[in-house]
């Protein structure tokens, strides 16, 4: 009974994608249909690291080396949330959403890849996991890899680095659509592949923990101008491979849809200068443009082509049998930079100011001047203003293809002298989530097909290098406990949805 309804729900969400931006209640900017939500990730979350027959990762080898997480925690326990996801669940549903993000942990459905058997264990946990969230009216959006790989393949064959992997991601993506599509109605085949990949071989600090020299300080060795470029590409094909299956296999009969969600920045100009204007464009196509021009548009984006000419690997021919090779685009969107040009002027060492990226320096701080509010997180600045343009410059880019804000948030460093009551008292997180979403508003009234918007996160989880010390979730948890409690943005987010959410028109009386 509980997957019928399930189906039925999801059925009922799939017959207002076509028409769901052409209804707008009169009272709020958000189109009918729209999908507000909250987020999540695997190894954020869920704990239970080698219960019940998975495999190792990259991140749970990675962060069990000393040195890699600043507070020296790991995602071994984290928010336990393998054993605790019904009563998560009862949280999400209090909340008012009608969509949750979350992702599959790779290594718990094929511990070792394809070179093992499949995990049933896994497999069963995460059609509990669908089930019970689609029997409380919420519909799961998934992500099949947030960062993760099971490290059989980062051992056999460098993951990444080499293009085998779109073996593997096929074979598990094909286990994922069987198994789960019939319930699973948005997917999302890779979470940021440009952050995980700038982090793990340009600068080395994630896993595999690669990188030159004058990047970073990298003890496996590495090519920070080449080897993103390769990893970027191998993940082209993993990505064609997966839509190509998904669209001539499963897609007529499970009715769904696939996408990619990207980190995206607003990159403004340092200056009015023509010289500063052009950076921001070719900082936007190094970091973003990287992906979704190659699957939109089919071909890299014009100023990496000019700027690196033969250093572009070349883009899989698999792409063009999937063109354009999303359903709509995953917008994960937190802060803004501001950008220097590095051709015509001198700069200093930093992101952005070498030939493979772009020679545009960028920085949420430059010359004296900071873009926004700072946060406790070195790269997060509060620039709201900066929701409604990169998610203009997306729909005049991209033709207006469907977008959905995949993850907004603001992270937080907690004061262990305050009391429970005190920490959580996140003033500060509602005056960003409130700026932010006015600020999609604006975007959705001028036309903008935005879909839906997840608030990242549901619960404090492990914050990759920053370990368990930044908290971005709605819920506060304690790490000695792991108790849940709800914090003010929780209530406020509950409060929002209740004066947006509006009826499909099919639905309403």
């Amino acid at each position: 009974m509980e997957s019928l309804f399930a189906l039925s729900f999801s059925l009922t969400i799939l017959l207002g994608w076509v028409a769901a931006a052409d209804f707008v209640s009169p009272s709020s900017p958000f189109p009918a249909n729209f999908l507000f939500g909250t987020a999540s990730s695997s190894y954020q979350i869920e704990g239970a690291y080698l219960t019940d027959g998975k495999g190792l990762n990259n991140w749970d080898v990675f962060t069990h080396k000393p040195g890699t997480i600043t507070d020296g925690s790991n995602g071994d326990v984290a928010d336990d949330h393998y054993h605790r996801y019904k009563e998560d669940v009862d949280l999400i549903e209090d909340i008012g959403v009608n969509s949750y993000r979350f992702s599959i942990s790779w290594a718990r459905i094929l511990p070792k890849g394809r070179f093992g058997k499949v995990n049933w264990a896994g497999i069963d946990y995460y059609n509990s996991l669908i089930d019970t969230v689609l029997s409380r009216g919420i519909e799961p959006f998934v992500t099949i890899s947030h960062y993760d790989i099971p490290q059989e393949l980062q051992q056999r064959y460098e993951g990444w680095l080499s293009p085998e992997i779109e073996k593997d991601f096929k074979y598990y993506a094909e286990i994922c659509f069987k198994n789960f599509g019939d319930r699973v109605k948005y997917w999302i085949t890779f979470n940021e592949p440009n952050v995980a990949f700038i982090c793990g071989y340009r600068k080395g600090l994630w896993p595999p923990g690669r990188c030159s020299g004058s990047f970073g300080n990298c003890t496996c060795g590495g090519d920070s101008e080449r080897e993103p470029l390769i990893a970027g590409s191998n993940l082209l094909l993993s990505h064609a491979t997966a839509v190509h299956l998904y669209r001539t296999k499963y897609q007529k009969n499970q009715g769904g849809r696939i996408g990619v969600a990207m980190n995206t920045k607003w990159f403004e100009p340092i200056s009015n200068s023509s010289e500063d204007k052009k950076a921001a464009e070719r900082a936007q196509s190094f970091y973003m443009n990287w992906f979704l021009d190659p699957l939109i548009l089919g071909e890299y984006p014009r100023e990496m082509r000019e700027i690196l000419g033969e250093y572009l690997p070349p883009l899989p021919y698999k792409l063009g049998k999937v063109k354009p090779a999303i359903d709509f685009i995953g917008v994960n969107h937190y802060t803004s930079y501001f950008v220097k040009d590095c051709i015509h002027s001198v700069c200093e060492p930093g992101d952005g100011s070498t030939r493979t990226e772009g020679f545009a320096l960028t920085s949420p701080k430059m010359n004296g001047i900071s873009i926004g509010e700072p946060t406790t997180l070195e790269w997060l600045y509060v620039y709201p203003q900066g929701m409604e343009k990169i998610v203009t410059y997306i729909k005049e880019r991209y033709n207006n293809i469907p977008m959905f804000i995949t993850e907004n948030g603001v992270g937080m460093k907690e004061n262990l002298n305050l009391t429970t009551k005190e920490m959580i008292n996140d003033m500060e997180r509602v005056e960003y989530l409130r700026a932010y979403l006015d600020s999609l508003a604006t975007a959705i009234r001028k036309g903008a097909d935005v879909r839906g918007y997840f608030v990242w996160s549901f619960l404090d989880n492990f914050e990759w290098t920053h370990g368990s010390s930044i908290r971005f979730g709605l819920h506060r948890v304690d790490y000695d406990t792991l108790d849940r409690t709800p914090r003010m943005s929780a209530s406020w987010y509950k409060n929002f949805i209740a004066l947006h959410a509006t009826k499909p028109p099919h639905t309403q009386e």
